[in-house]
């Protein structure tokens, strides 16, 4: 499995699951570390299903065995006892009476470990392919709705100020409508944290019908969006109280998109570098002179 927490790898997969296997990965979450001193039998009993059941959910969330979750619960847990944060005596929940200090502990080490996933289980050849597409594109349409939606504005300013001519689209009947005139020169980039919103997948299930190149941003590498798309880059969530979903993904995803707007800034150097030269002074110039004091 990648380099990432198996505890991440449930909350990715839970959804997915029915009845019994969700019984046991929501035991599994509740507390981690009272997991690795249970036999399978005992999770079993614990969770009302039984040492079959606790092995097929191993298996359904891409686990060997029983022995490997084990293994995966006791090498996250000493990551966090190794994190110069104390991530290990800091958990996701934020009650009413917390400190400031304790607020911006747990926001800061849910950040930082969701970033150091996502470059951990991060795909070299997906982001050099996406890369090379997006570098010869025609045209670049990217979709996404609600909190992916400002993440497809802010793809759009990136690759806009290095010359590509993109769009990010938030209203699926426009996103369809630019879907529908695309081609085989075009890519389409489709954000969704579940991979599973219907008014994403629309337009980019027709952007691949048209022939465009399709790379998928999501925490789900097997949702909907994903197995439409040519490529997939895969997130990580920094989920805390306040802040689940895509909300809780979203610097994970934004350092995923800097690493797709660099290396086709590198790709297509003096198309990049002339579009940056022409355009640098431009803040500068809207900035308001402060005066001096008399």
């Amino acid at each position: 499995m990648p380099s990432t927490d198996v505890t991440t790898l449930i909350r990715t997969e839970l959804p997915r699951l029915a009845g019994s296997l969700r019984k046991v990965g929501e035991l599994i979450l509740e507390d981690p570390a009272a997991v690795t001193h249970c036999s399978a039998a005992e999770l079993g009993r614990r969770t009302g299903t039984s040492q079959a059941t606790v092995t097929r959910f191993c298996r359904a969330i891409g686990l060997d065995s029983y022995q490997h979750l084990l293994i995966e619960l006791a090498q996250e847990r000493g990551r966090g006892e190794s994190s110069e944060w104390g991530s290990a005596e800091i958990g996701p929940d934020i009650s009413p009476d917390d400190s400031l200090e304790r607020v911006v502990q747990v926001v800061g080490t849910a950040d930082l470990r969701a970033i150091q996933q996502t470059i951990d289980r991060i795909d070299l050849d997906s982001v050099e392919r996406a890369a090379q597409a997006v570098a010869r594109a025609r045209r670049v349409d990217v979709y996404g709705v609600g909190g992916s939606g400002a993440v497809a504005q802010e793809t759009e300013t990136r690759l806009f100020r290095i010359g590509c001519a993109v769009r990010g689209w938030t209203e699926v009947h426009a996103a369809t409508t630019s879907a529908a005139l695309l081609t085989p020169a075009d890519v389409a980039i489709g954000i969704s944290h579940s991979g599973a919103t219907r008014e994403t997948i629309e337009p980019f299930e027709l952007a691949r019908e048209r022939g465009a190149t399709t790379i998928a941003l999501t925490a789900d590498p097997r949702s909907p969006l994903a197995r439409a798309a040519d490529v997939r880059l895969i997130s990580s969530s920094s989920e805390t109280s306040f802040r689940t979903g895509s909300i809780g993904a979203r610097h994970s995803v934004l350092m995923l998109i800097d690493c797709l707007y660099v290396r086709v800034g590198q790709l297509s150097y003096q198309r990049a570098s002339a579009s940056l030269a022409l355009t640098d002074h431009i803040a500068g110039a809207h900035a308001v002179k402060s005066r001096r004091a008399r």
